[in-house]
């Protein structure tokens, strides 16, 4: 477009300009013209449509709910105690869990411990003495299990430790060498998970509605043979975390279990199912816990446990999707907005980068006047 004549009023600011399609033979800029075109086309209908579902309005936030029940039984020694049978009420904690419960596999007893004084662990290295002056009467002991009263005693025949203050004898600390509930492996674990999709007033629970009521008492998860089945065994989900039970048992550790929802809510309800996922994800997890008692003589005493076992944290998320036409036609209005886009990059290639393209832009951008004479007689 030319400058406007000199003396014209407003210059240039009353003109105006309007399209003009010129085809140009060039087969270069033709062929990045459809393959843009093209992959506007695979963007919109593979990724927008397909993948993405963009004519789907989304509800990314469910509330969930989670209840988890263990079942099973096994026999072990206490310490003093003698033998004792461990049921749900024993070695799951809390006995009727939540979205995190913590599942006895080992355990450290201490028996029939009373309060008054005795000599500290060798263990305890703020225990060792060799004289009194070490054991400061009424200090308390480092990593340790009582306050000192003032005196270095014998532990054994080889160390000598301050005595202290505390629950007597001091806490045990050897450890098994293997499991002592080692058939833990085979308790099984029961996972209700409620789901509620709040825009669109959607519930489903992860439990099959079947009239069978034997079903839930002889099925076990298995993503391929028992996918709807919601009751799950320990050993299964600890080696799909990545781990043997022997190894993880002793010592203990943490497992996430993540239940997924991806629900088409334009499909049937029965085919909204989840998803679940076992990631290990700390090594090493004990706490202590204690019974109390009094004897026939009215003295106070308690049973020491330092459990280990596997902690399991239970984490659900999802989202819904439903056709709504504003997302519908958001999306599409994104790809039609590419196709203009595919136009203009390629006049650039052709006006700025082609070998020709003094040509091209002589072509594309002209002036048009009208004749002088038959302006003058309009007038």
């Amino acid at each position: 477009m030319t400058d406007a004549a000199p003396g014209e009023p407003c210059g240039g600011l009353l003109d105006y300009k309007t399209v003009k399609f010129a085809q140009t033979r060039n087969r270069r800029v033709g062929l990045l013209h459809r393959l843009l075109q093209l992959g506007v086309l695979g963007y919109l209908f593979g990724w927008v449509l397909l993948v993405r579902k963009g004519y789907q309005d989304t509800d990314p936030a469910p509330r969930a709910a989670v209840v988890t029940k263990v079942k099973g039984a096994a026999v072990a020694e206490v310490g003093g105690a003698g033998r004792r049978l461990w049921d749900a009420a024993d070695y799951a904690r809390p006995p009727q869990g939540e979205n995190v419960f913590f599942l006895v596999t080992n355990f450290i007893a201490t028996a029939k411990q009373a309060q008054g004084t005795c000599p500290e662990s060798p263990a305890v290295l703020d225990a060792m003495c060799t004289e009194d002056a070490d054991c400061p009467m009424g200090n308390p002991v480092v990593h340790g299990n009582g306050i000192k009263t003032g005196k270095c005693v014998m532990f054994n025949t080889t160390h000598s430790t301050c005595e202290i203050y505390g629950w007597c004898p001091v806490e045990n600390n050897s450890l098994p060498r293997k499991p002592l509930l080692s058939e833990a492996e085979n308790f099984t674990l029961f996972i209700k998970n409620t789901i509620h999709f709040t825009k669109f007033n959607f519930s489903k629970c992860n439990t099959l509605q079947t009239n069978d009521p034997t079903y839930f008492k002889s099925c076990t998860y298995d993503p391929f043979l028992s996918p709807s089945c919601p009751i799950f065994r320990v050993r299964d989900m600890v080696e799909a975390a990545g781990e043997t039970f022997g190894d993880l048992a002793l010592l203990g550790g943490s497992i996430r279990v993540r239940i997924e929802w991806d629900c088409n809510l334009d499909h049937p309800a029965a085919q909204c199912q989840p998803q679940y996922s076992f990631s290990l994800q700390d090594r090493m997890y004990n706490f202590r816990t204690a019974s109390y008692y009094w004897d026939s003589q009215q003295r106070l005493y308690r049973n020491l446990l330092k459990l280990y076992g596997i902690r399991f944290d239970i984490s659900v998320h999802g989202q819904a999707g439903k056709f709504s036409i504003i997302p519908a036609a958001v999306s599409f209005g994104t790809g039609i907005a590419f196709f203009g886009a595919a136009t203009v990059v390629c006049d650039l290639v052709l006006l700025y980068l082609d070998a020709k393209a003094d040509f091209y832009w002589k072509e594309k951008f002209e002036e048009a006047k009208p004749p002088k004479g038959k302006t003058e007689a309009a007038a």
